[in-house]
This record gives structure tokens, sequence and C-alpha cells, in this order.
């Protein structure tokens, strides 16, 4: 069952070669570093009453582990899932397990402006919320959006 901000962090998952921010494609990906986006991360929750679980993995299985985890523990996800967007139906069917909790997906650069084959992200048929195109900057509205949901769902309760 989800959790509330008051109980539970929100998990930030972030996956393969973004713990190369900052050196990789700078011109894409801008010169932030994946320290620099969790700090900007715990400092918007924070002006919440919520703190951040914050996690990166290159391998597939590792994020789906930390997805089914979520659901359990945490009061909501955002995810950059990078190249597992456009490939990966294990990381949607976890994020489907997820029921009502707030999942909104982010990613650095304009997915919509890239190559074709980023056009489609299975995380998207999932997701409350998609940011794309708004740097790093687009982390900080996915923590707030989360937050905004997970305390919603409270109000409710």
């Amino acid at each position: 069952m989800p959790r509330t901000l008051a109980d539970a962090p929100i998990m930030v998952l972030n996956g393969p070669n973004l713990n190369l921010l900052g050196q990789r494609q700078p011109e894409i990906y801008g010169s932030d570093t994946l320290a620099d986006i969790e700090a900007l991360c715990v400092k918007t929750a924070a002006a919440y009453g919520a703190t951040v679980d914050f996690r990166q993995s290159n391998h597939e299985g590792e994020l789906v582990d930390w997805i089914q985890e979520a659901r359990l523990n945490h009061a909501g996800v955002v995810i950059n899932p990078a190249a597992y967007s456009h490939t990966s139906v294990a990381i949607l069917d976890a994020l489907n397990t997820c029921d009502g909790l707030p999942v909104v997906e982010v990613h650095i650069s304009n997915i919509h402006q890239r190559e074709q084959f980023r056009h489609h992200s299975y995380v998207s048929l999932r997701a409350d919320g998609v940011i794309a195109g708004c740097g790093v900057q687009g982390y900080a509205f996915a923590v707030e959006r989360v937050a905004t949901l997970a305390g919603a769902a409270r109000a409710e309760a």
C-alpha cells in the first residue's frame, strides 16, 4: 500500500548512463552531475516536508527490484528511465504494480526533438505526468508533482 510523505520518502530512480552526467554529451544533458541533481531533489522535497531516496543503476533488473520496493515503502516515484524508456516492458510492468502510487517520468532533454526511436516511452503509459526538455530543473518539477499527488491522496484518505 502506498505511503504518505509523512512516513515514507519519494523514490527518485535514474537509469543507464545517468551516472555520467556532467561528462556525457554536455551539449544535450548539461554540465550538472547526478550529485547536483540529488541535491536539487533533496532541497525540493524538503520544501514539502518530504525526503528522497535517490538511486541510479545501469541494470534493468535492479530498477525493477527498486520499483517493487517503492510500491510498499515509498510515497511516490520519480523516474528517469533513460534509454530504458524506449525498450523496457519490464519497467512498465513493475510500475503497473504500483496501484495508487504517484509516478512521474522525467527526461533532461526533450526526447520528442531527438531521434525518432526516442519519441516513444513505455514508461509514459503508466506515468501520472511526464516532464521532458526542462534540463535538470525537470527533476524539481517531478518531485513537486509527486509531493502534490501524494499529499492530495493523503488529504482524501
